[in-house]
């Protein structure tokens, strides 16, 4: 299983994004194989986790044309800076 942490500094949020963001949550849980997906913004940071169960899946999801045109207005818009990081879970467990 693999996690991709966003990291983004918020320029501004409007009803667009909050559009939008919905819509990418939804297509990356029903369409990619995506198996979580948290987001949590304070203040002007955002950070996102999504949980994804292979490299491939995560691949396809970047290359996806709305998610290729939420990215770019995220770029023009929303984020003064982002960052992305992938990272493959070792060990998992809960209480």
């Amino acid at each position: 299983m693999y996690v991709v942490i966003f990291r983004a500094k918020i320029r501004q949020f409007d009803a667009e994004y909050s559009a939008m963001a919905k819509r990418m949550r939804e297509l990356a849980l029903s369409e990619f194989g995506c198996t979580g997906f948290h987001a949590v913004t304070e203040g002007e940071q955002e950070v996102a986790l999504s949980y994804w169960p292979d490299e491939v899946s995560i691949r396809a999801w970047r290359a996806h044309p709305e998610h290729r045109q939420a990215q770019q207005l995220g770029k023009e818009k929303w984020y003064e800076t982002y960052s992305v990081e992938i990272a493959r879970i070792e060990r998992s467990y809960a209480g």
